[in-house]
């Protein structure tokens, strides 16, 4: 018995065996992709690579993983490191301590990655990310907004050409026609965002700070690991039947 052997009871061996294999890429390490990244360590993923310059503030302790009073003032990254270390000792980690964005776009060559996770929420570094991995053919899943909602239930996975409602996958929408890309995997939720109230609804780099809450980004961030689980698994293959 180890550490993954109630997840090879469903996978296989051989199932398991690609994960261990497996090279993905976490940009954002915050609400949703913090997440994202606990549940491909505890899945068994071996290479992961941890895209953030955020630091662990007080306001991310009502949802974000990574967000402990000890950890307070840590690079987000270094953070999760730590954590993925300590239940997968033989994980091979990388961190980069940059915001993702196009111009520091080329720090990152994306033919070496089997998946890529976008958790971030700068629109222009969203649509680098997509034109990126569609140039290496690299498969790509895209978190949209998860700010403002308190539905946990309401998300779900979707090319994003079939969203609506969503005002962030309404821009990624337009903004990825433009550019030709066809297809793109998103998490995305159909409730109508809310809008803040109170004394900490100010605005913030010109734009208003969004509301969350514990259980919404941790739904995004576990769904959009099982559809990366899922697809380096063989897709609809999933399971051991």
């Amino acid at each position: 018995m180890d550490a993954f052997s109630r997840t090879e009871l469903l996978l296989g061996a051989e199932r398991m065996e690609r994960l261990k294999n497996a090279k993905v890429a976490v940009f954002g390490v915050g609400g949703v992709g913090g997440y994202v990244v606990e549940a491909l360590a505890r899945s068994g993923i071996g290479a992961l690579d941890l895209i953030d310059n955020d630091t662990v503030s007080l306001t991310n302790l009502n949802r974000q993983i990574l967000a402990l009073r000890s950890t307070i003032g840590k690079y987000k990254v270094d953070a999760a490191r730590e954590r993925i270390l300590d239940i997968n000792p033989e994980a091979q980690v990388n961190v980069y301590k940059v915001f993702y964005l196009p111009e520091t776009a080329d720090l990152f060559d994306f033919t070496q990655y089997d998946y890529v996770a976008d958790a971030i929420d700068t629109v222009t570094g969203k649509l680098t990310l997509a034109e990126r991995a569609y140039q290496a053919g690299t498969p790509i899943i895209s978190s949209m907004g998860a700010g403002n909602k308190l539905d946990a239930a309401g998300f779900q996975a979707a090319d994003i050409y079939d969203t609506s409602v969503c005002p962030l996958a309404k821009v990624m929408r337009r903004e990825l026609r433009k550019r030709g890309i066809e297809h793109l995997k998103v998490v995305y939720s159909k409730e109508v965002p809310l809008v803040p109230e109170g004394d900490g609804a100010e605005e913030e780099f010109g734009r208003r700070i969004p509301g969350s809450i514990s259980y919404v980004p941790s739904a995004a961030g576990l769904i959009m690991a099982g559809e990366i689980i899922r697809d380096l698994c063989g897709g609809q293959q999933y399971g051991r039947g």
